[in-house]
């Protein structure tokens, strides 16, 4: 299974902007869609984004539509989160994760159960 490593989270000013990346390796990463969650202290984790096995189809959660884009290389075995607009709501722990369910549905692909690879996470926070 691919392995996931992210980067980029910090600590931003409510309106500012942040770039998160998710890097794959051990498996052929073109193989997985690759999603987005995030879990803020207290809550349960919620979807972020997510992007198909070649990019060409993204789905964002409801919160951040607008805000956050998603989009991938698969030269580079990278995908990329764009955050603008960042808000203290947004303060979470985000993790990208690999699935492979066929079609790219999205009841599969905007929940937890449609991945089977995770990354430890990044810690985000939006300071008021």
């Amino acid at each position: 299974q691919v392995q996931l490593v992210e980067s980029g989270g910090g600590l931003v000013q409510t309106g500012g902007s942040l770039r998160l990346t998710c890097v794959g390796s051990g498996d052929t990463f073109s193989n997985y869609y690759i999603g987005w969650f995030r879990q803020g202290q207290g809550k349960e984790r919620e979807f972020v984004a997510a992007v198909s096995y070649g990019g060409a189809m993204t789905f964002s959660g409801e919160s951040v539509k607008g805000r956050f884009s998603i989009s991938r290389d698969n030269a580079k075995n990278l995908v990329i989160l764009i955050m603008n607009n960042l808000t203290p709501e947004d303060t979470a722990v985000y993790s990208c994760a690999a699935g492979s369910t066929s079609g790219f549905p999205r009841t599969a692909v905007t929940t937890t159960s449609g991945y089977n690879s995770w990354g430890r996470g990044t810690q985000v926070t939006v300071s008021s």
